[in-house]
């Protein structure tokens, strides 16, 4: 164990709580609910590196929450050659946000892995997700209790990875850099992001990211306890 190490900050989607699995299953309920004549896997397809590319887009502020919500449904039923008018898209787009937490698989070793850290660290959240979104995940999945502080995008100002949403998270748990490390999934947001701010950090990808050498990398939740 890193005896330096007293912080311990995760993302969220992708890192702890399925988003992929999870966003089927809402959009499988959205479609049901409003008769949507396309087959939920043949949308995902196209949805899963839409959805990527609005994300990429948002965390940089270069469109809006709305033009996110709204810009990924529309350019995939675009794709499918699906007729949907805006009004649609409105209402599915908001009920697509209803229905995803409602949804909480989490990536396998999770809570094990949960309950192993949280009693040698403090453990902490940093998301881009939004606010109740988010914390809806958390409740549902029943993992909310193993965080000190949650820090998300809408409450700091600004998106992983600029530096002030971890700094922002760094103060709000009252630690420092020196004594934190970042795990997440996205190379560029949470790695990188967490490194050029001065934390540590760790990797998570089941099929393991083409990463640089010195980046630190797991294909496992578990496989944490090899670094904490």
């Amino acid at each position: 164990m890193n005896i330096e190490i007293s912080d311990v900050f995760f993302d969220l989607d992708h890192t702890l709580w399925d988003f992929e699995k999870n966003s089927a299953l809402a959009f499988g309920a959205v479609f049901e609910k409003h008769k949507i004549a396309v087959n939920v896997q043949d949308f995902l397809v196209h949805y899963i590196p839409v959805n990527l590319r609005y994300w990429q887009l948002y965390q940089y502020d270069k469109i809006t929450q709305h033009e996110l919500r709204y810009g990924r449904l529309k350019e995939v039923f675009g794709i499918l050659e699906y007729e949907a008018d805006d009004d649609l898209i409105a209402l599915l787009s908001v009920d697509y946000i209803t229905f995803l937490p409602q949804f909480n698989h989490l990536f396998e070793g999770t809570i094990e892995i949960l309950e192993y850290l949280h009693t040698k660290y403090k453990l902490h959240i940093i998301t881009n997700g939004f606010h109740e979104v988010q914390n809806n995940k958390l409740r549902i999945s029943n993992i909310g209790h193993y965080f000190q502080t949650i820090t998300n995008s809408e409450t700091a100002g600004v998106k992983k990875p600029n530096p002030i949403i971890f700094e922002f998270a760094i103060n709000q748990a009252n630690t420092t850099k020196q004594n934190s490390i970042m795990i997440g999934d996205s190379l560029d947001a949470d790695i990188q992001g967490a490194l050029d701010c001065g934390l540590d950090a760790i990797l998570f990808s089941e099929n393991y990211t083409h990463a640089p050498s010195h980046i630190k990398q797991i294909n496992h939740l578990l496989s944490l306890k090899k670094y904490l």
